[in-house]
């Protein structure tokens, strides 16, 4: 289009929104800053502080303190009054602190910092294809673990396993229990210590994830529970398990479909898979309208797809969609799925399905 064509109110009001972008990207490295270095949980409930107290009750040094303080009043995060100091309000402290969990958004803005790391392997991939492998992500497994443990182990008995029928009386009684792609295992540990009569196993290609859950299982003395490198594409066991769960795991597989044709043999007769995964409708002009679809794009982008595509696997991607998972579950062997949400989740669908 012609220069003289264009409609300058809208480039004008386009270029706005790119500073505001600009603003935004930058304020979340200095929140996740904020989060990692314990900042917010020391100013919440403090009233007014200098940064020279700060730095001293963080234990930090007082210029980067004081830097990043400059960049929260300038965001909006922190009051700042000339001669009282800073001030972390209440309001934005319940969504910023550690004590604010399942709602503490300062552990999700870890994901910035995270993913901009491996910007240039990304970038490589642009241009020759393949993928960046897990082990490209040095705090991947840290970061999941602590965004599971708000998304997943804060809601898991009260909300997420009530949503299949008649589950909690059986892990009362005593059930057999498989998480796919079990982390760092804080669900299935929280599930083993709330369930003692049942029995449960971790599945997952991490060594390093599967020796952080069974260093958690050693120190809460959980005797229900083991867990196991394996890839689950290639799982052997066949009318074994009551229950099989999946929590934001099958979308980074390698070979997705093979996982979940496993996991259907796997199953008891009478036995059910709850897979949370991605709300996302396998169509971009409805994932458009999504409060946080350009987020979830680019995690898939710079995270999701491309290990998958590392390992030479479908690159399905964080936004394969409802339409798309509910095609594979058919095509695995589920003959009844269905699909539930929870009031406090806007991220996640979650797939009840049993076998055909």
């Amino acid at each position: 289009m012609p220069a003289s064509q264009l409609d300058p109110a809208r480039r004008d009001a386009f270029a706005e929104r790119v500073i505001g972008v600009l603003n935004s990207g930058a304020l979340s490295l200095m929140i996740s800053l904020g989060h990692r270095s314990g900042l917010f949980d020391v100013m919440s409930g403090q009233g007014f502080v200098t940064a020279r107290g700060l730095a001293a009750s963080a234990g930090l040094h007082e210029r980067y303190v004081r830097e990043w303080l400059g960049a929260m009043v300038a965001g909006g995060v922190v009051e700042y009054a000339p001669g009282a100091g800073y001030c972390l309000p209440a309001e934005h402290a319940a969504c910023l602190t550690r004590a604010a969990r399942p709602g503490n958004l300062a552990a999700t803005a870890q994901w910035i910092p995270l993913l901009a790391s491996v910007e240039d392997q990304v970038l490589s991939c642009f241009e020759r294809g393949g993928g960046v492998p897990y082990s490209a992500y040095q705090r991947f497994h840290e970061v999941m673990a602590e965004d599971s443990d708000q998304s997943v182990v804060a809601r898991l008995c009260e909300s997420i396993l009530p949503l299949v029928p008649g589950i909690i009386p059986a892990l009362e009684q005593g059930a057999e229990v498989l998480d796919v792609g079990c982390g760092s295992g804080r669900a299935l540990n929280r599930m083993a210590w709330t369930y003692p009569a049942s029995r449960f196993t971790g599945y997952d290609v991490s060594a390093e994830a599967i020796a952080a859950a069974r260093a958690e299982a050693g120190e809460r003395g959980l005797c229900n529970v083991r867990f196991e490198v394996r890839d689950v594409a290639d799982l052997t066991s066949r009318d074994a398990f009551d229950l099989i769960t999946a929590f934001d795991a099958i979308h980074d597989q390698a070979r997705p479909a093979a996982v979940l044709a496993s996991i259907a043999r796997a199953l008891r007769p009478d036995g059910v898979f709850l897979m949370q995964d991605i709300g996302g409708s396998s169509r971009v002009e409805q994932d458009a309208r999504h409060p946080l679809g350009a987020f979830l794009y680019t995690v898939s982008c710079l995270h999701c797809m491309t290990v998958s595509l590392a390992a030479g696997g479908a690159g399905l991607g964080a936004m394969w969609g409802s339409e798309t998972a509910r095609r594979m579950l058919d095509e695995a062997g589920f003959g009844k799925v269905e699909v539930k949400t929870l009031p406090h989740d806007l991220l996640n669908f979650y797939y009840v399905a049993r076998r055909a």
